[in-house]
C-alpha cells in the first residue's frame, strides 16, 4: 500500500538523521512535519549502526499521522522493522560492490523475518555538489559530472532496464549546489517510477524548480536540522506543484 501511495503521491520529503536525533524529540519532530504539509519522512544517514534508530523510527511512527516511513539506509546493518518502506538503495553511480550488491545480499536475512516491511529498489545516483560529501567520503566512489545529464540519463534508463523501481537523485547532506532541473527533466525521461531528489536543497524557489522539471519527493534534511518546521511549511506550498511525468 505505501509503495502504491508513493506512486500516486509526491512533495516534500523530510530526512530525519537518527545520530541526530533524540528518540524522545523524534514524535514531536514527525508531528510538526507532517503538520507543516511534508508528504513523507525518511530516516537515515550516510553512517554504519546506530543503536537508536530503532527508538526514532517508532517515535517518527507515532507522530507522522499518516504519512509514510521510509528508510534511507546505508547499510544492510541500519535496518528496522519499524518503518513503512525501505527504499533499497543499489548505488549505480559508482562501481564499488559493497553498495551495488554487497549490502543486498546481507540484507536478505533482515527481510526474511521482517516480510511486513515493504521494499522500494531504487538505483541512488550521486551527483556532484560541489565538494566531497558524506556519502562520497565512506562508498569511495565519484559522483556523476552535474554537467552531464545525457550520462545521469544513461544511468537511471539501465537501471531501469535491470528492474529497478525508483531512482534517487543525491548531491550529497549539505552540498553547496543541488541537482539541477536539467539533470532531473533527464531522470525524468528515462523512467516513469517514483524519483526523488535531495541534496542543497536550500530555499522554495528550487524545491518548485525540482518538481518541476520532474521529481516527485524533494528531500530536505541539514535545512530542517537547522531551521525546523519554520522552513517546512514554504518548502512543502512549494513542492505542491504536480512533477512533470515521462513514459520510459
Amino acid at each position: 500500500m505505501t509503495i502504491d501511495r508513493l506512486r500516486r503521491e509526491g512533495g516534500l520529503a523530510v530526512l530525519v538523521d537518527p545520530a541526530r536525533t533524540n528518540p524522545r524529540d523524534a514524535e514531536e519532530v514527525a508531528r510538526r512535519a507532517s503538520g507543516e504539509g511534508a508528504r513523507a519522512l525518511l530516516l537515515g544517514n550516510s553512517f554504519g549502526d546506530d543503536l537508536r534508530a530503532s527508538e526514532v523510527a517508532r517515535g517518527l511512527r507515532r507522530g507522522a499521522d499518516g504519512i509514510p516511513l521510509l528508510q534511507f539506509p546505508a547499510t544492510a546493518s541500519q535496518l528496522v522493522p519499524d518503518v513503512d518502506t525501505v527504499l533499497l538503495l543499489s548505488l549505480v553511480s559508482g562501481r564499488n560492490a559493497q553498495y551495488l550488491i554487497e549490502e543486498h545480499v546481507r540484507a536478505v536475512p533482515f527481510f526474511e523475518r521482517h516480510p511486513e516491511v515493504a521494499v522500494l529498489s531504487t538505483a541512488y545516483c550521486l551527483i556532484d555538489g560541489g565538494h566531497v560529501t558524506s556519502v562520497e567520503a565512506v562508498s569511495q566512489t565519484r559522483p556523476l559530472p552535474a554537467d552531464k545529464p545525457e550520462l545521469v540519463a544513461a544511468h537511471v534508463r539501465a537501471a531501469m532496464l535491470i528492474g529497478m523501481q525508483a531512482v534517487y537523485l543525491d548531491a550529497g547532506s549539505g552540498a553547496s549546489r543541488s541537482v539541477s532541473p536539467s539533470l532531473i527533466a533527464a531522470a525524468r525521461s528515462a523512467t516513469s517510477g517514483t524519483l526523488f531528489v535531495g541534496g542543497g536543497l536550500r530555499s522554495a524557489a528550487s524545491v518548485r524548480a525540482a518538481r518541476e522539471a520532474g521529481a516527485d519527493y524533494v528531500v530536505v534534511g541539514t535545512l530542517f536540522e537547522r531551521d525546523g518546521t519554520r522552513a517546512i511549511r514554504e518548502l512543502a506550498e512549494a513542492a505542491t506543484t504536480s512533477p512533470a511525468r515521462v513514459s520510459a
